[in-house]
């Protein structure tokens, strides 16, 4: 990794799992001895931490998905500063549950037509992008009852119904394509284990 560690992001739709694969693959690497630095989205620092109920809570109708835009990269901008960069800068590797690439496909594809904007603003205020994502990818209805049956209080995204999920579930795919060299896509539909050594051993090759 050399002066600059190692950014991994996990993505995919609500209750697909990617949170439980961001855990196991934190714990097996600091497990081996990694410096390794555990966060999620919106969220990984105070402020954003603060604007993350803005946005998981409420109201579906809550905000307009050009606000929605703002306020993520707002959250994003401060997660950047205060955590992603300063542990890549001393050498350990990030693994976030969500970056950027949520708000391609949430924003961009599945609440509206708007990707010219969040990749604008993403370019301006964040600049940065993962060295590898992994796509935890299942079936949008399996996924749905998943997340709603956590009953988290964070189910905002979820309250727009099956739609919503399987036009996520193809934005998330589509950017695997656009993608190649970065984006990866894990079937998420086979144990939690099983997932998590798949996830391991891609990441191995990544690793010094």
């Amino acid at each position: 990794m050399g002066a600059r560690g190692l950014f991994i992001s996990f993505e995919g739709i609500d209750g697909s799992g990617k949170s439980t694969q961001a855990r196991l693959l934190a714990e097996h690497l600091a497990a081996a001895g990694r410096d390794v630095v555990a966060t999620r989205e919106p969220g990984g620092a105070p402020g954003a931490e603060a604007i993350r109920r803005l946005l998981v809570e409420g109201d579906p109708a809550r905000w307009s998905a050009e606000t929605e835009i703002l306020l993520f990269n707002a959250a994003r901008r401060d997660h950047l500063e205060r955590t992603i960069q300063p542990a890549l800068d001393r050498g350990a590797v990030v693994v976030s549950d969500r970056f950027a690439d949520s708000t391609r496909v949430y924003q961009g594809v599945a609440r509206a037509s708007l990707r010219p904007l969040v990749d604008r603003l993403h370019d301006l205020v964040i600049g940065v992008e993962p060295d590898l994502t992994f796509v935890i990818d299942m079936d949008a209805r399996a996924a749905l009852e998943r997340g709603l049956a956590r009953r988290s209080g964070e189910d905002r995204f979820e309250e727009l119904g099956l739609g919503f999920q399987e036009a996520l579930r193809a934005g998330f795919l589509a950017l695997a394509r656009e993608y190649p060299t970065r984006v990866q896509i894990i079937d998420g539909a086979r144990a939690p284990e099983v997932i998590a050594q798949d996830v391991a051993a891609r990441v191995k090759a990544h690793l010094p």
